[in-house]
């Protein structure tokens, strides 16, 4: 695998084009003895490959001359993360997008970066685009993307992928898909304003099919040398897009609250995998939380307090990762981001300037039973030569921005 150093603060800053300190490698040939510590770059990118009908991310990707795939493959291989989760990246059976993706832009140098090696790939299905056969959003008819189990005009758009130099443990991978939001002991269900019952805007029949996870949550075991670290995949709905009942906003205060009662000891008992299986983690299984959350501490739309659930835990530590081109950005766009309450060094997403502004969206936090040796955020300022890889609206790749932290692992 590749050995990095811990990288200055001023790399940390701009992410520059010498970011990538380490080369794309293969899995070690041998098992590193018990002693052994491996420095491992975890990432996380929502990096918008999401396509309006189905077929098309698949169609885009069998060719290398995507722009957008292109720009957001050489952002990737900039920050050479050793697991990266893709979020926003078309759900396609039996790996065919990934596949694609690794094969023709992540395998090709683009841009003069140097090609990168994924071996190992996870992907599965996603609740966005599922017909639920409800009016969940009670406008009076049923059918489309709003009343699908997760918003989507087509199964699987908006899903997901996990990437990884390392062997992923396919055999104990947990997903979490089919898991009810009643099931959610507290759950903030959302209530019917125009009624005076609580928490009615599902009625008891949709109740009984209405899913937790707007895409899914994913319990990802990776093997590194002598050590298993779960990877916690998940993408929350975004806190708007509804009414007064904020049935968005409740339900991504809920997927983020999923993570948080999963590695918390006493809290996990509710949680049943798709399998059947009941338990969270154990205090002594390493894990990373990775995704975009698409809650701000501070800022933005969502529930009061959501992210904090996990930023906030005794279980996690948050690396706070940062960017001087996130800083700038706010600087020069004005608007919503004038009245921000939060550090605009910490922003991974550049949204519209009258609302939200520029949010910190994209997370990856660890246990705090792993050391952390940097982290950052890729968003160079405009004097660097990569500010073309993320740019201003309409943005070439994603108006997110890749999320990096580098860990150590022992053996």
């Amino acid at each position: 695998m590749s050995t990095r150093r811990p990288l200055t603060a001023a790399v940390i800053a701009a992410v520059v084009g010498s970011l990538a300190v380490g080369t794309a490698g293969t899995p070690a040939a041998a098992e590193p003895s018990k002693d052994h510590a491996e420095d491992l770059r975890v990432a996380t990118y929502n990096l918008s490959l999401n396509r309006a009908s189905a077929g098309e991310l698949e169609a885009d990707l069998s060719t290398p001359d995507d722009p957008q795939a292109r720009t957001v493959a050489e952002v990737i291989q900039r920050a050479n993360p050793d697991v990266i989760l893709l979020n926003e990246f078309d759900y396609v059976p039996n790996m065919r997008a990934a596949d694609l993706f690794r094969d023709n832009y992540l395998a090709a140098g683009q841009g003069g970066a140097d090609p990168v090696d994924y071996p190992y790939a996870y992907v599965a299905p996603s609740n966005t685009g599922i017909p639920s056969g409800f009016d969940l959003n009670n406008n009076g008819r049923v059918g489309g993307g709003d009343d699908a189990f997760g918003f989507g005009a087509f199964e699987g758009q908006y899903g997901m992928a996990i990437l990884s130099k390392y062997p992923i443990d396919t055999k104990n991978v947990r997903t979490f898909q089919n898991f009810l939001w009643k099931d959610m002991p507290g759950a903030l269900l959302p209530d019917n304003p125009a009624t005076p019952e609580p928490a009615d805007w599902y009625s008891p029949e949709e109740l009984e099919v209405v899913r937790l996870s707007s895409k899914s949550h994913w319990d990802v075991p990776v093997k590194v040398g002598g050590e298993t670290v779960h990877v916690l995949a998940s993408h929350p709905t975004p806190p708007t897009f509804d009414g007064p009942e904020d049935r968005n906003g409740r339900r991504n205060h809920d997927e983020i609250r999923f993570w948080a009662d999963y590695v918390t000891p006493g809290k996990s008992a509710y949680i049943v995998d798709d399998e059947g299986g009941k338990r969270g983690l154990l205090p002594s299984e390493p894990f990373v939380i990775v995704g975009d959350q698409n809650a701000d501490p501070l800022d933005g739309d969502s529930v009061d307090g959501a992210v904090n659930q996990l930023l906030d835990s005794k279980q996690i530590v948050d690396p706070l990762p940062a960017s001087d081109g996130a800083v700038e950005a706010a600087a020069l766009q004005g608007g919503a981001n004038a009245a921000h309450k939060g550090d605009p060094r910490y922003d991974t997403a550049d949204f519209a300037d009258t609302a939200p502004g520029n949010l910190r969206a994209d997370y990856v936090l660890p246990s705090r039973r792993i050391r952390v040796l940097d982290s950052g955020v890729f968003w160079p300022t405009q004097a660097d030569s990569l500010s073309r890889l993320t740019g201003a609206y309409p943005f070439p790749g994603s108006d997110h921005r890749l999320v990096w932290m580098d860990m150590q692992v022992r053996g």
